[in-house]
């Protein structure tokens, strides 16, 4: 093999290491941002990651929502009418939480599967519902039933 031939397959190989190291860092970096949907019943059983952020919608249960001393900790707890989990949140609410209405909330699991929010979404509607919580609460309702749609 001559030293051109020999010069032009370093350079291809090494192209290609290039690239390839390049199209690895980009999905590492895409699969450690990319946040799953998980509902109450999912994370009851555990399906839930631990230690990463995710999203956890449902409705907000009725006179769930109670207020820590320091003004600014919230306390609420998200149903998907088959389970419910505990979520703690330190920020402001958006204008749109109610209790009684859809809720997105994203964060992770924190002791006592307890769900500590970063970032709390409400419904921007009377009739809307996340598509990921109404499906959510759709399947929780039909397993609660024995099936039934």
């Amino acid at each position: 093999m001559r030293a051109r031939s020999k010069r032009r397959l370093v350079t291809g190989a090494l192209i290609l290491l290039g690239i390839s190291g390049a199209v690895a860092l980009a999905l590492n970096a895409f699969r450690e941002n990319l946040l799953f949907f998980y509902s109450p019943s999912q994370v009851a059983a555990g399906e839930a990651p631990s230690g990463r952020s995710f999203r956890l919608g449902g409705i907000v249960v009725e006179d769930s929502l109670k207020r820590d001393p320091d003004g600014v900790t919230v306390r609420f707890a998200v149903t998907d009418t088959a389970e419910t989990i505990p979520v703690v949140y330190k920020g402001i609410l958006p204008d749109l939480f109610r209790e009684g209405k859809g809720v997105v909330a994203q964060g992770r699991l924190g002791p006592g599967h307890e769900f500590v929010a970063d970032q709390v979404l409400a419904k921007h509607d009377a009739n809307y519902m996340p598509p990921e919580v109404a499906q959510a609460v759709d399947a929780a309702r039909a397993r609660s039933q024995g099936g039934r749609p």
